[in-house]
């Protein structure tokens, strides 16, 4: 049996997934973080390992039953760190033709109907990238807050912190943000909060991005706006891709995949009025399958298979094995 093989190399969770040539799912495996940037080399040839075997056994298959491959890995960013990742991709003995891309271009071909588009990832932190019907792409820095890219858990809580900080020094409005951070560290006062977080006895983590949402939820002005911020900041990332892929005049679909997105409505009108004024024919889609979807679908590429023709059938096959 043919089978092809996708993987999702993440910063905090990986998949690989099988799938036949009719877009059946043949194995799932799934595991933690394989960026190398975090685990290092041996934590992504674990993890990659790990998760390719769980999914051959899940299929009752062997490797060299691979006819295609396509991995998105966390952490490649530039051509000068393929050598290194493809070194480690070599040690799972695939025969097949194998691509290798940024994990954020996976989600868009999960995402886009036709396999072209924009796709904007907002997790942890964020980043987007972009590939036309001729296969040329677009791209992010992919480096977050340090060359202005926003926004994710990550930025949204330093805007949190920042507003904090701004309320206690008469800089800025109150906001309920202040008693959210102080509930959530434990500090019994903004002096005791501040003094832990400028001196690393606080931190607070991305994870806390969902009380923010929270906050905003209940009324807060401060907080409502760090949510329209975070919107026109993601929707400004989709425009870059599009001026790039001079996708203005075109139907693009613009695929928003990752966790952000789950924090509530308030986020999305103002993404999509930045969007459209540069786009007015982009149409919005979130991006309910696990990115590793569109690995299967550029394996599928890579072999030859006309992969448009199974999404569908991979897409559903892949909801009920994930419950999605």
């Amino acid at each position: 049996m043919q089978a092809y093989l996708g993987v999702d190399i993440g910063a905090s969770k990986s998949h690989a997934l099988l799938a036949d040539g009719s877009g059946r799912v043949l194995g799932f495996g799934t595991g933690g973080p394989g960026n190398y940037e975090d685990v290092g080399w041996d934590g992504f040839r674990e993890t990659l390992q790990a998760i390719t075997d769980q999914a051959l056994a899940a299929a009752g298959l062997r490797v060299e039953e691979i006819a295609g491959a396509g991995l998105g890995v966390a952490g490649y960013d530039w051509p000068s760190e393929a050598p290194p990742i493809w070194e480690v991709i070599d040690t799972l003995g695939l025969r097949g033709p194998v691509a290798l891309v940024n994990d954020a271009l996976i989600g868009l071909l999960a995402g886009a109907s036709e396999g072209w588009g924009v796709v904007v990832t907002a997790g942890t932190s964020v980043n987007s990238w972009g590939r036309d019907r001729a296969g040329r792409e677009g791209r992010m820095i992919g480096y977050g807050a340090r060359v202005g890219e926003y926004a994710g858990a990550w930025e949204l809580v330093a805007q949190a912190v920042i507003a904090a900080a701004k309320a206690w020094t008469l800089r800025g409005p109150a906001t309920q943000l202040t008693a959210a951070l102080l509930t959530l560290t434990g500090a019994p006062d903004e002096p005791a909060l501040f003094e832990g977080l400028t001196l690393g006895r606080l931190t607070i983590p991305p994870s806390a991005a969902p009380l923010i949402f929270q906050v905003a939820d209940g009324g807060d002005r401060v907080a409502q706006d760090l949510i329209r911020w975070a919107g026109r900041e993601l929707g400004s990332l989709a425009v870059g891709i599009i001026r790039q892929l001079d996708f203005q005049e075109q139907a693009v679909e613009v695929v928003l995949s990752g966790s952000f997105y789950h924090g509530g409505p308030l986020l999305f009108p103002p993404l999509e009025e930045v969007v459209l004024a540069e786009a007015p024919r982009a149409r919005f889609v979130r991006l309910t399958a696990p990115p590793v979807v569109g690995g299967v679908l550029l394996g599928m590429e890579q072999a030859g298979v006309p992969y448009i023709e199974v999404r569908r059938m991979l897409l559903d096959s892949t909801a009920r094995l994930v419950g999605r």
